[in-house]
């Protein structure tokens, strides 16, 4: 594989060291929120150059500042009677270009560093889909594997009895993420609708029967499918006959393994906590509907595939300082869909080795910087997460859409759109790096083109 033109995006010019030296000073102790600001103002300097403008209104100062954090005590009491404490956050970071817009977060993990990463990806990965929703996230760090559905329903009624005062169909939609899924957004919206004695369409991935739009689920999965044809297109070459790695097992995963094999790929692997599972088979879809029973319903082990399937063996998680050994076994694509930092130097130079051409991003931040720095030094169509799952929050715009009009769009017109949005952020990727003299690089081209269309509203809107 030839190598891009462009620069690995972690190179650190005196512009870039200088602001990271800002934020960290502003905002210590915040390793993923600096990672995620690192990406995006790596990308920055030949944009404030020629638009010297943004330097005048301090607009990137401004971008990285959240408009609004808040933070609450969530209290409630499990099934033996013990009254529990965790703690709720919601991070309203942008909302130049409509109101805040992104998913709620419930896992042990979640603290303030994690959203405000989430929440300033957001910012840019909501201006690509080029629908009027600004970027926020939140959520708790409370989980609800293995509490019962009473336990769940208590913990997001206290959650929301709090929440519910800042957001509004207006103001700020957020939606599900890792956590939180359609039982938990049903819990929440009963909430919020018996406490504002309304029926709006303030949370999306609400099921279809009472507001949701058809394919949310699939959105991202099926977004992220999407975005890697349109980057192949580029290259007279289709997803068909591809053998790809696909990480996770949740809902992202399953979705970006059910458009794969609709295209003629072949996934050979799908992970959880626990491990891997690596089938040359193939997981088709009889043997996907086996997953989604297992994580959706039985919410098992990604091991009992290999189980039930002889052809599929599984690998226990491995903590060795020799990266994921998934990551190892040889593909022509790679799907990480999982989590953030999934994806380190190691690991993206065993796919380099064994000539990966593609990766897709559908977890957020899934790669690190040194990852990234291979994936570019190689040649490999590399669309970031911003870009590349930026599905589920088209199709949760979308549903706003639907539940503003009162109407309900059929399966197959969700799924035009989305393919519709999907080219677009594409384009739009495409269009500025080649503008600003990084042609064919699609992180640069997402965090140009997501952040000119917000700092051109700021500046239209005055200091505020």
């Amino acid at each position: 594989m030839a190598p891009q033109t462009a620069t690995a995006p972690h190179c650190s010019s005196a512009f870039v060291q200088d602001f990271m030296a800002y934020i960290e000073d502003r905002s210590p102790g915040e390793p993923e929120f600096h990672q995620a600001v690192r990406e995006v103002v790596s990308s920055l300097e030949v944009v404030l150059e020629a638009r010297p403008e943004y330097r005048k209104h301090a607009i990137l100062e401004r971008m990285v500042e959240p408009e609004r954090v808040i933070q609450f005590r969530v209290p409630w009491m499990n099934d033996a009677g013990e009254v529990k404490v965790n703690r709720g956050y919601r991070v309203q970071f942008n909302s130049a270009i409509g109101p805040y817009k992104g998913g709620l977060r419930f896992h042990q993990s979640v603290n303030l560093s994690v959203l405000k990463f989430l929440g300033f990806e957001q910012i840019f990965k909501n201006s690509l889909t080029g629908l009027p929703i600004g970027g926020g996230k939140g959520g708790s760090d409370f989980s609800p594997a293995g509490l019962s559905d009473n336990e769940v329903m208590r913990f997001c009624q206290s959650f929301m009895g709090e929440l519910q005062r800042h957001i509004g169909a207006d103001t700020d939609v957020p939606a599900g993420d890792i956590g939180v899924g359609g039982r938990e957004i049903g819990y929440m919206f009963g909430q919020y609708r018996k406490s504002n004695n309304m029926f709006t369409g303030t949370l999306t991935g609400r099921a279809p029967s009472w507001g949701g739009s058809l394919l949310r689920p699939e959105a991202t999965g099926y977004g992220t499918v999407y975005f890697a044809a349109e980057m192949l297109a580029t290259k007279g070459r289709t997803l068909e006959g591809m053998n790809c790695l696909v990480s996770g097992s949740g809902n992202v995963a399953q979705y970006t393994t059910e458009k794969l094999n609709e295209l003629g790929a072949k996934v050979l692997t799908l992970s959880d906590s626990s491990g891997w599972i690596h089938d040359p088979e193939g997981v088709d879809n009889d043997k996907l509907a086996f997953v989604m029973d297992l994580k959706n319903v039985r919410r098992g082990r990604i091991s009992e595939y290999a189980e039930k399937y002889s052809s599929a063996t599984f690998h226990p998680v491995d903590n060795g300082n020799d990266g994921n050994p998934m990551w190892s076994v040889p593909a022509d694509a790679a799907f990480p869909s999982a989590t953030q930092n999934e994806i380190v130097g190691v690991d993206a130079r065993h796919l380099v080795e064994n000539n990966v051409q593609l990766v897709a991003e559908g977890a957020n931040m899934p790669t690190t910087a040194d990852g990234q720095a291979i994936f570019m030094e190689h040649g490999v169509l590399y669309g970031p997460a911003k870009a590349a799952n930026a599905g589920g929050v088209a199709v949760s715009a979308l549903e706003m859409s639907q539940a503003s009009q009162r109407l309900h769009w059929t399966r197959e017109e969700v799924d035009m759109k989305l393919r519709d949005v999907m080219a677009g952020i594409h384009k739009a990727c495409v269009d500025a790096a080649k503008t600003y003299g990084h042609e064919g690089n699609y992180i640069h081209g997402s965090n140009i083109a997501g952040f000119t269309k917000v700092a051109d509203a700021m500046i239209q809107q005055g200091l505020i």
